[in-house]
């Protein structure tokens, strides 16, 4: 928040040095950037954006990573999502008072939570502040994040991803899970019928005891 406020203080100065410029056009726009920034709206949606961010962070870092942990990846984007919801749920009124507190401190008007939310003062919305805020935006922002994760992760690809990472062979097959395996191997029927599915099961508990008592290679294989 503290860009914030140097931002807001870059503006004021802005508008301060504009008082005796021609430009006229430049004054404007930073008074109505000044006004917008100083509403209780823009800092309450500036609070929302912060804690998703921080929601997603972990997860975010480690599907940049070139090597990436997959069985890792899986569990901080359960975990986002986990938290995501729980936010949504149990969540609102903290951040509405954090955002009262911050408005307090640096002067911003707070409207009335029960009073008509309108642009116009010709026109009622019959939409009061408080569903305004939480309908409208708090819900609908980390409506749109659990749509965003739930579709570019859904329960195939994660299956595919954790049954592919159950065969890194990185520190004697640390991550791996014949469970998993076998459920990856269900995706391809056409490869995998009961039959091949049930040798599938005797031939992976073979093949770690083999691959962790047996192959010293598997062994001096190390994570990056």
């Amino acid at each position: 928040m503290e860009k914030y406020l140097l931002g807001k203080d870059c503006i004021k100065n802005m508008d301060s040095n504009d008082q005796n410029s021609p430009h006229s056009l430049e004054r404007f726009a930073a008074k109505n950037l000044l006004g917008n920034i100083q509403e209780f709206e823009f800092v309450f949606m500036l609070h929302l954006m912060f804690k998703m961010l921080l929601l997603t962070n972990e997860l975010n870092k480690a599907l940049q990573k070139k090597d990436q942990d997959i069985v890792n990846a899986i569990s901080l984007l359960e975990l986002a999502k986990a938290r995501s919801q729980t936010m949504r749920e149990s969540e609102l009124e903290s951040l509405i008072n954090e955002v009262y507190s911050f408005c307090g401190k640096h002067d911003i008007m707070i409207p009335k939570m029960d009073e008509d939310y309108s642009r116009s003062k010709h026109k009622k919305s019959d939409v009061s502040y408080a569903h305004h805020f939480s309908v409208k935006i708090f819900y609908a922002v980390i409506d749109l994040q659990l749509h965003e994760l739930n579709s570019r992760f859904d329960v195939v690809t994660n299956d595919l991803l954790l049954g592919m990472a159950c065969l890194n062979p990185v520190e004697s097959f640390a991550n791996f899970d014949k469970d998993r395996i076998i459920k990856l191997a269900e995706y391809y029927p056409s490869e995998f019928d009961d039959n091949k599915l049930r040798d599938l099961n005797f031939q992976l508990d073979s093949f770690i005891v083999y691959a962790r008592m047996c192959d010293s290679k598997f062994v001096k294989l190390e994570r990056n």
